[in-house]
């Protein structure tokens, strides 16, 4: 086994923090895993990581090691990208995190066309709702709905996304149609809320006459999964806020109708966020331009086949 495998090992172990996800991240067994981290521990005459039943934790040196692990792994693939024509031949995997919404609906579907073209390329993408870090996670990029936090990562933004607050018509007939974020305060409408790691508070953006407002909205249904506050929209249980492209055809369809129009939600910007040294990458680039030419497309056709009605004056 190579010196450089049990290195490639050692990191995703770090940085996945599991030897048998790390194992499924990389296609070997967990004992293959288990094995590479051992022969570098014997070479290195040091515990990289402390191991229980239940946990595995890294040890000083193995955390001292990390960055120099990575740095080795950064190095070998820029040597790789100056000897070979990567940019019309690109290798290797490229790591791509987005939220469920966005990757389902329009990240997920482009990946077969990318690697039908770039047929050396081994994608993996991860979704998720919650906010990932790009360093500790190995990704080489992130999509995302909003701002970012880390101000040291590379921002490329590729839309401003339409947003709507919808209802099922069931649950209208029931409860009555909001007209304005007023309508939903004091307990008077169920809204459907996305949870966010560290969230306190619900909060909705939506524009009024006088601007941007925050409406502290609240509601029994809560979830860290969006595709979850659709079903639950679309059940009857209350009212989401979504881009719209995420639900344009249950708007065309009306099993879901736009609430509260006189007081939209604020655009959301979708953007993707990457490292200067990620995207010395030749792959990275070339994956970043090819989603966002079709991304930016899909986005706004999904928007116009939504039919939204008019803001109400």
């Amino acid at each position: 086994m190579s010196y450089l495998d049990n290195i490639r090992t050692f990191v995703r172990v770090y940085e996945l923090g599991s030897m048998s996800a790390a194992g499924r991240d990389l296609r070997i067994s967990p004992a293959v895993t288990s094995s590479r981290i051992s022969q570098l521990e014997e070479h290195l005459s040091v515990r990289l990581f402390q191991r229980t039943t239940r946990s595995l934790t890294p040890t000083e040196q193995g955390k001292a090691f990390y960055n120099g692990a990575k740095e080795v792994l950064e190095s070998v693939e820029n040597a790789e990208a100056q000897v070979v024509n990567i940019t019309e031949n690109p290798k290797g995997s490229l790591y791509v995190a987005a939220p469920l919404g966005v990757g389902r609906r329009l990240i997920a579907p482009l990946v077969p066309e990318f690697l039908k073209v770039y047929p050396e390329v081994r994608l993996r993408l991860r979704l998720t709702d919650r906010k990932v870090d790009l360093t500790t996670e190995g990704l080489d990029l992130a999509f995302f709905l909003g701002q970012p936090e880390d101000s040291n990562l590379r921002i490329r933004k590729i839309a401003d996304v339409e947003r709507v607050l919808c209802a099922s018509p069931d649950y209208i007939t029931r409860h009555g149609h909001p007209t304005s974020g007023d309508d939903l305060l004091g307990g008077k409408h169920e809204c459907l809320n996305l949870r966010f790691p560290g969230a306190s508070e619900f909060q909705w953006r939506l524009m009024t006459a006088t601007g941007a407002k925050r409406f502290r909205v609240d509601g029994r249904y809560e979830s860290d999964d969006g595709d979850v506050l659709t079903d639950w929209a679309l059940g009857g249980h209350g009212i989401a806020m979504k881009p719209v492209f995420e639900v344009a055809d249950h708007l065309k369809a009306k099993s879901l109708i736009a609430v509260a129009r006189q007081t939209p939600p604020e655009p959301i910007q979708m953007a993707c966020l990457f490292t200067h040294r990620r995207m010395q990458d030749p792959k990275t680039r070339l994956f970043m331009e090819f989603v966002i030419d079709r991304v930016s497309a899909t986005i706004h056709a999904a928007e116009q086949a939504a039919q939204l009605p008019r803001y109400v004056e």
